[in-house]
């Protein structure tokens, strides 16, 4: 299910997001503000925006080893059971950091909501659907990619549904530090 270590015995290459986005030829702006953004609340005072512009892309593993990716916006926090519910698979965990990068390609922490190494299910909030555009992990933890809700449906054959609890978290969801998903 993962890719093979490279020549060297090592994790497999990182992917570039900016060559995906070149590739589907969609309009998307990663930028590199310089710091890294732990938290929404980091991302969105140094892009300037409120929280719920910032989206998430949170990957979860079943029992089985199947992964899915939720993506949700702001302080918003991913409910695993409607995950579960949604998609059929049991027992859902967040992905380890390994696992993030080994079936996306990209560090948690900096995985954005396309371009993945792996085709695994994807489920976007109502709420990150209902926006025109939003930021999310740019491929780093130290970018973030402006990018159109629409294109984040469409180019992962997303579904989308309400998959956030009604209760916002005081903190990132599911010990979540950062916008571009992991641990």
């Amino acid at each position: 299910m993962s890719p093979a270590p490279d020549a060297s015995g090592g994790a497999p290459p990182l992917l570039d997001l900016a060559d995906y986005i070149r590739a589907q030829g969609i309009e998307a702006e990663i930028v590199a503000p310089g710091v890294e953004m732990p938290t929404v609340e980091a991302a969105a005072a140094v892009l300037g925006v409120p929280p719920e512009r910032i989206f998430k892309s949170i990957l979860f593993q079943a029992e089985s080893g199947a992964c899915v990716m939720a993506i949700a916006c702001g302080r918003a926090r991913v409910d695993a059971r409607k995950l579960a519910s949604l998609t059929g698979l049991a027992r859902l965990r967040l992905a380890s950091p390994e696992v993030a990068l080994a079936v996306t390609g990209y560090p948690a922490g900096g995985t954005p909501p396309i371009g993945h190494r792996e085709r695994f299910p994807v489920v976007v909030d109502a709420r990150v659907a209902a926006q025109t555009w939003g930021w999310a992990g740019g491929g780093r933890k130290e970018l973030m990619v402006r990018i159109a809700s629409a294109d984040i449906v469409r180019l992962n054959g997303a579904q989308v549904a309400e998959v956030v609890t009604e209760r916002m978290a005081e903190a990132d969801p599911g010990g979540v530090p950062s916008p571009g998903g992991g641990r």
